[in-house]
């Protein structure tokens, strides 16, 4: 009786704790939510959508700087729009999804930028490389409701996508830009 009583009072001191802290853990909506890649081959835009993945968000637009994101994607979810192109960017040349499975990012720090806008620094891992990056996010909100857009643009190359016969950027581009639309509902 005694470890249920001290579990409860735990339980509840962590609860009144992050409700302290600022803003609560929002529930990421995936089905309203998307991920998606666009890389140019030979000029020509590309995009492929990650099917898999989870957020985790903490953001309350008065305490930007209490805050915080964590995106995990499950790489050998990109989908092209083809089977034999989705084979192909799972291989070790491309996501070399089999060794490593997720690409993450995890925040840092939010800091204001006007308006609805935010830059969002944190550490972008792909392949088992990793780079500090800032992201502009634009944040909206109707109801209990909070929407985080943004998109950012990096190298291929920096992470090793794109090795052996792929590495050359005249055919595939060394810019890939990854766009993200967040839907999450406070709890």
């Amino acid at each position: 009786m005694k470890v249920s009583f001290y579990r409860y009072m735990l339980a509840a001191f962590a609860a009144a704790s992050l409700s302290a802290a600022g803003a609560a853990w929002a529930q990421v909506d995936t089905a309203k939510s998307s991920v998606t890649a666009t890389s140019k081959q030979m000029n020509v835009p590309v995009e492929g959508k990650f099917g898999k993945f989870t957020a985790q968000l903490r953001f309350d637009p008065a305490k930007p700087a209490e805050g915080s994101a964590q995106l995990n994607i499950d790489v050998s979810s990109y989908d092209l729009g083809d089977e034999t192109y989705n084979d192909q960017v799972r291989g070790k040349e491309w996501f070399d999804a089999k060794t490593y499975p997720s690409a993450s990012f995890v925040s840092s720090a939010i800091a204001p930028a006007g308006g609805n806008q935010y830059k969002v620094t944190g550490k972008l891992t792909i392949k088992g490389k990793s780079q500090t990056v800032v992201v502009p996010v634009t944040v909206t909100q109707q109801g209990s409701t909070q929407t985080f857009d943004g998109s950012l643009p990096i190298k291929r190359s920096q992470f090793d996508i794109g090795t052996g016969e792929w590495k050359d950027t005249s055919v595939v581009a060394d810019e890939v830009v990854i766009k993200f639309h967040i839907v999450a509902a406070r709890k």
